[in-house]
């Protein structure tokens, strides 16, 4: 800590105010500030901030309710929608929607509606008479009594529908299958399928039965006795896994095998060997066989191609997520790998290839100060400082002038000694940062000390604060952008009756905070 200067930033004042404008919301007198409704006083007992009712349970929010905090408030949402056929009310409650009443139900000219919770049906205006049956239309249909009933005819008569009911008449004589009448038309005889003009077996051995036929099927057929044709034996499905090591396929009469990919057919037609692809080059850099297919892979810096999976594709590690984090400050993508710049003053590029030095030009005598003046470096650059110790001042040292020994009033009211000092940190650091402080070398029971900014502050960006040992200088609005400030800060000293003023010079300067490029890949 500097023990020969102090700094006071000089804060606006309201005239009409008892607080001077330090409170957020309410003044009470005496220094005191207050809040709104709502919210609550923050530590530094000025500024107020949002209380969360949600977060500390003091809504009044209902069963079911999901408690949203607002700026000064709340408010309280239903959780679960009502869904179809309910509205939302003003009290939150869900009502049921009378589709009937409203008129946006769906029922035709031929149904009236009938309103339920939640819904709506619609029930057929005309009533239809037996033997007929409503459809979803409102119509009415006859009923084929034939059909939906069990056997509503006596043994040996049949049944005819009729519109709205149905007759039963009596049967004729008639063969069943596999018989015919005989000539006189007095009896069924039966019917030698084997010696008519149809193949009914279809190249299959045929067998005379009474009433029927059947067929002695070849090897890989089943004869069906429903269909009483010979038919295929599906191989694969009767013996699954017992047939093919892979692919087994149905032919007629038979089967063969297959194998999937990465495979060949052995020799005996059922097993399968695998099938080494790397030997045919597939992969673009390198391959490696497995059982049954194979695995492209890639050389570091690379990676596999999602659409083929075969070609090895250069990975822009510039540009991958974390891209913006590999360099400090410029990444420049090359095939397989990748490079690190700086800027091309100031800097230096790490011994880790990635981060930005910065190269202290002070040291390194890159610098074109004069003799007469001092080279102070910053971030990215140097200064070249000098000064001249005004009239009636001596110089001591690198940095300090001192005032010389007088008596008329005007003298004795300037400043005992002027110290230089300089600073020099990154944009955008956090506000209320203490950059310097000032203060007497030792301290005496009734010292009165008193800091200001005099000069330098117009922007407002600084501000001096009494602390019981002397003074602090801190950040005031978020510097946004580099720029030079000097800064003179003030320090009375009432000591024995006697006031002594201690001037410090401050030169801060603002260097751009961690200078970075965006990576463009079209640049590169």
């Amino acid at each position: 800590p500097n023990k020969d200067g102090i700094n006071v930033n000089g804060g606006k004042s309201v005239a009409d105010d008892p607080c001077k404008g330090r409170c957020d919301h309410v003044c009470v007198g005496n220094d005191i500030c207050t809040c709104m409704e709502g919210y609550k006083l923050k530590p530094d007992g000025q500024r107020c901030e949002d209380i969360n009712e949600c977060l500390l349970g003091s809504s009044n929010c209902r069963g079911g309710e999901r408690c949203i905090n607002n700026e000064g408030s709340f408010r309280c949402m239903r959780e679960v929608s009502c869904g179809t056929g309910y509205e939302l009310t003003e009290n939150n409650d869900c009502k049921d929607i009378d589709e009937c009443e409203t008129g946006i139900h769906n029922c035709g000219e031929q149904f009236e509606c009938q309103n339920s919770q939640g819904s709506f049906r619609c029930v057929p205006k005309t009533k239809c008479g037996e033997g007929f049956i409503q459809d979803a239309l409102g119509s009415c249909i006859d009923i084929n009594e034939c059909v939906i009933q069990t056997s509503p005819c006596h043994r040996g008569q049949i049944c005819l529908n009729t519109v709205g009911s149905y007759i039963c008449q009596r049967n004729s004589v008639n063969c069943g299958r596999g018989y015919h009448l005989n000539e006189d038309g007095t009896r069924c005889v039966d019917i030698d399928e084997c010696k008519g003009p149809e193949q009914v077996c279809a190249g299959h051995a045929c067998i005379n039965q009474l009433g029927s036929y059947r067929c002695e099927c070849e090897m890989g057929y089943n004869f069906n006795s429903i269909t009483r044709l010979c038919e295929d034996i599906n191989e694969c499905r009767h013996y699954p896994g017992r047939l093919c090591a892979h692919k087994c396929e149905n032919t007629l009469g038979s089967y063969k095998c297959s194998c999937t990919t990465g495979f060949n057919l052995a020799k005996d037609g059922k097993n399968c060997d695998d099938l080494n692809e790397c030997e045919s080059n597939p992969c673009s850099q390198e391959c490696a066989n497995v059982y049954g297919s194979y695995q492209c892979y890639c050389r570091r810096g690379y990676q596999l191609s999602d659409i083929d999976g075969m070609t090895c594709e250069d990975i822009d590690e510039c540009a991958l997520p974390t891209g913006g984090h590999i360099c400090s400050y410029r990444c420049h993508n090359t095939p397989g790998s990748f490079h690190c710049s700086c800027p091309v003053n100031g800097y230096t590029l790490a011994v880790n290839g990635r981060s930005c030095q910065d190269v202290d030009e002070c040291v390194t005598n890159k610098h074109t100060c004069t003799e007469n003046e001092s080279c102070f470096n910053i971030q990215g650059g140097y200064r070249c400082l000098s000064f001249d110790c005004p009239n009636n001042y001596r110089r001591i040292g690198q940095t300090r002038c001192e005032r010389l020994l007088c008596s008329d009033s005007e003298c004795l009211i300037l400043p005992l000694r002027i110290t230089y000092y300089y600073l020099t940190f990154p944009t955008n650091i956090p506000v209320l940062t203490n950059i310097f402080r000032m203060g007497p070398s030792h301290t005496v029971l009734g010292d009165d000390i008193e800091v200001a900014l005099i000069a330098g502050n117009e922007g407002g960006f600084f501000k001096a604060e009494r602390t019981p040992t002397g003074g602090v200088l801190s950040v005031e609005r978020l510097i946004d952008k580099p720029q030079d400030f000097q800064l003179d800060l003030e320090l009375r000293l009432r000591r024995y009756g006697t006031v002594s003023i201690y001037l410090a010079k401050v030169l801060v300067f603002v260097t751009q905070e961690k200078p970075r490029v965006p990576y463009n890949p079209y640049q590169e």
